[in-house]
Order: structure tokens, then sequence, then C-alpha cells
């Protein structure tokens, strides 16, 4: 039967010698992958060295952040690992954790707001604006090379088409001064 800690609903997971894991719920040997799958799905759970009983947890979340690390989903920017690793052995270490894990449960909580607001924000603001106005001027060059326009009979073969008429200079300028300040935005929000 399925064994957990005192119905907490913790799953326990025995770590061998072998570097094998055992998840004791399932009865069957797992991967680090099975075990970020969980916490992905939140379902929480305890590592113990097999021989030892020793928990070793942070060991093996830390082994699976590495893992993904490497694959190539860095998520931990350099500057901010620096600056981790720079507080070790400082007299603010002992605040540090208590400090990051509040700063992921408050960016938890507001994670879908943040994901409502950016959807919204290429529905109904500037990004929709600029898109409205990028297809304006798309069709408006597309038409230029049309012989003729919708509702007007086409010109003979013998006449030059109609030039289409040229994006205003201040159009130009307004997409410009946007996409800058869009491209501000965008930054700001990888800082």
């Amino acid at each position: 039967m399925a064994k957990s800690s005192g119905g907490s609903g913790t799953v326990i997971i025995k770590k061998y010698a072998n570097r094998r894991l055992y998840n004791t719920e399932t009865s069957s040997y797992i991967t680090l992958d099975h075990l970020a799958q969980m916490t992905r799905e939140g379902r929480d759970f305890k590592v113990i060295d097999a021989k030892s009983e020793e928990d070793i947890t942070h060991n093996v979340l830390t082994q699976i952040i590495m893992e993904e690390e490497n694959r190539g989903q860095t998520m931990l920017p350099v500057n901010f690992l620096r600056q981790l690793i720079s507080m070790y052995g400082d007299s603010m270490q002992s605040m540090v954790p208590q400090y990051l894990e509040a700063s992921m449960d408050a960016f938890r909580r507001n994670q879908t707001q943040f994901r409502q607001a950016m959807e919204g924000a290429f529905s109904g603001g500037p990004f929709a604006e600029i898109a409205k106005r990028n297809m304006d001027m798309f069709e408006a060059a597309a038409s230029a090379f049309k012989p003729g326009r919708p509702g007007e009979k086409a010109a003979p073969p013998s006449a030059a088409p109609t030039p289409a008429p040229a994006p205003r200079d201040d159009d130009v300028a307004a997409l410009k001064a946007q996409l800058a300040g869009l491209q501000a935005q965008i930054d700001k929000l990888n800082k």
C-alpha cells in the first residue's frame, strides 16, 4: 500500500546508494524527471537516504534545478547566481531563504493575474494597435500590386497602375515611437 508520512500526503522517496529513486507510494523506481513533474503538479514529497534515513530533499531539488538549467531551461540569471553565492557566509545569510521563499510565494499568488495581463496586452493594448496598423499598411502595399482595387474596374492594360498612397511621415514616426516604447517595456520585463 502507499506509504506517506503521517497522513500529510507527503510521498516518501527513498534514494539508494546506486542513485536510484524509489517512490514508496507507487512502489516503483522513478527518475529526477518524475520528481520534477510531481513538483509541477504540486505533489509534496520527501527524499530520504535509504541507508542513513537522512532527509536529502534539498539536495535532490537542487540537482533537479541543475539538470533543468543544463538542458537550456535557464531561469536563473548569472548576476542573480553571483549575488546568491556572495550571500553565503554573510551576516544576512539566514534571512535570504525566508526572503526568497516569501518572494516566490508572492509571485505564485500573482501568477494568474500576471498571465492575464500579458495575454490582455496583446488583445487590447498597444500591441493590438500596432498589429492593426501593420495589417493596414500590408493591405495598402498588397493593393499596389493588384491591377484594380475592389469596387473599381481594372485599368486597361496600357494604363499605368495607380500608385498606393505612401504612408505619411508622421504615421511612420508614431510607429517608431510606439515600437521604441514597446521595446523598453519588453526590456523592463526581461530584467
